[in-house]
């Protein structure tokens, strides 16, 4: 499996394992459920995503799941990933979407994981960055703003909600 390990040396992003399984099902809540996973997870479910994500970094597929990972033991905090092709992306757009484990929200980790992962982004050629936003759920709007997006109007999706969008032009960084 290709691995990819990101720092601001407070926060870790690595790719999703197995071995998250259990921790991500403990932080799973009606948050969660309700704003990225539509339904409560299963262990069957669960697996099977992460073996995708897995795939997916195998393959250089569209997608980038990552852990966002705390402290000296990588705690799994929850959840960052990139989709470099989707509903409602241009050419050159990436789709950004996070999620935290309800014990670790407040704390700013989302907005550290979110500008990681976006300078990953640019370096592998990602243009702008988009947050796609439920107008109910302000906070992941407030981590969007945090990070530097700015407001970009709303889409409506194929099933019928409505997005608040947020944007942010990415440059790789230069040494």
């Amino acid at each position: 499996m290709h691995e990819v390990k990101l720092s601001d040396g407070f926060i870790t992003l690595s790719s999703l394992r197995l071995d998250d399984v259990e921790a991500h099902l403990a932080g799973e809540d009606e948050l969660l459920v309700r704003w990225l996973h539509g339904g409560p997870g299963t262990r069957e479910g669960v697996e099977a995503y992460f073996r995708h994500c897995q795939d997916q970094w195998d393959t250089a597929g569209p997608l980038r799941a990552f852990g966002i990972r705390v402290g000296a033991d990588e705690e799994l905090a929850g959840t960052v990933d990139l989709r470099f092709t989707g509903e409602g992306l241009a050419p050159g757009q990436v789709n950004v979407a996070y999620g935290l484990y309800p014990s670790w929200r407040g704390r700013g980790l989302a907005t550290r994981a979110v500008l990681l992962v976006t300078q990953y982004a640019a370096a592998e050629g990602g243009a702008e960055a988009v947050i796609q936003v439920e107008p109910e759920n302000p906070g992941s709007a407030a981590v969007a703003r945090r990070a530097a997006f700015t407001p970009d109007g709303q889409m409506l999706t194929k099933d019928g909600t409505t997005l608040d969008r947020y944007v942010r032009a990415l440059r790789a960084e230069t040494e």
